[in-house]
Order: structure tokens, then sequence, then C-alpha cells
């Protein structure tokens, strides 16, 4: 369950590491009681870049102003520490909260994907990241 203000992990090589959560735009709007959108596996989110590494085009610019400046990405969830039920009863969940950026067709940005993603994202239409995944769990 990811929603706005959460830190999540990239999971590509496109240079960025963290990224904060800024809007969910896919997933539910009510949890137990509350009504807060919340996304998980496959669902795409607004993000910021929050640390990259210092070479990348999420950290370009020497100047105070242009490192503030807020680089708005869009992201696709490959990983939640929250449990997803699956169709035959059984759960997936994983380590960390991850992210992989999506350019403006929703194909990942980067050319590796590090680490395992879920079958989920087979269901939603993400197959660029399924084949570029070193695991599918």
């Amino acid at each position: 369950m990811i929603q706005s203000e959460s830190v999540v992990d990239i999971a590509d090589n496109t240079g960025a590491k963290r990224a904060l959560v800024i809007r969910v735009l896919g997933g539910s709007t009510a949890r137990q009681g509350y009504k807060r959108r919340t996304a998980s596996i496959g669902d795409i989110v607004v993000c910021t870049v929050k640390k990259a590494l210092p070479n990348s085009d999420y950290m370009a610019g020497n100047s105070r102003k242009e490192r503030h400046t807020r680089r708005l990405i869009k992201a696709v969830i490959v990983r939640t520490k929250s449990p997803v039920r699956r169709r035959d009863g059984s759960y997936v969940r994983f380590d960390s909260n991850a992210a992989v950026i999506l350019d403006e067709e929703k194909n990942p940005k980067g050319t590796r994907i590090f680490g395992a993603v879920a079958r989920e994202l087979r269901e939603k239409g993400f197959m660029k990241i399924v084949s570029l995944a070193s695991e599918v769990v």
C-alpha cells in the first residue's frame, strides 16, 4: 500500500535511487474506512526524485536554483512491503517498496531492472518490465 508521501526505491538504472510519491494515479480509494488513494503493484504514481547518482540527469545543474527545482516523474510500483493477494489465495510481499521510472509511452526509461518484480505486472500490461527483470515472483 503506497500512498502520498511514501518513499520508494528506484529499481532501474536511470540514476535515481530514491523517490517521494506525490500522487497516486491508479489504485483504490477506500480501505478500512479511510478515503485515501493507495497504490499497489502495477499502479502508476507521480514522484519526485530525492536521491540520485551525481552524474545522472536527475542531479544535473550546479546552481542552487537548479538543484531545488522539482522534477516530476511517473513510475510504476513493482514491489511492496504490504502483502498482495493473488487469485489462488496466496499472498506475495517483498522486503522493500520499489518503483520503475516510466517514459511517456509507459515503457521503462532504464535498460535494466534490479531485483525481483511481481507477476501481477504481466496482467497490467507492463511486459517490457517483466522481460527486463532478472526474476519474476
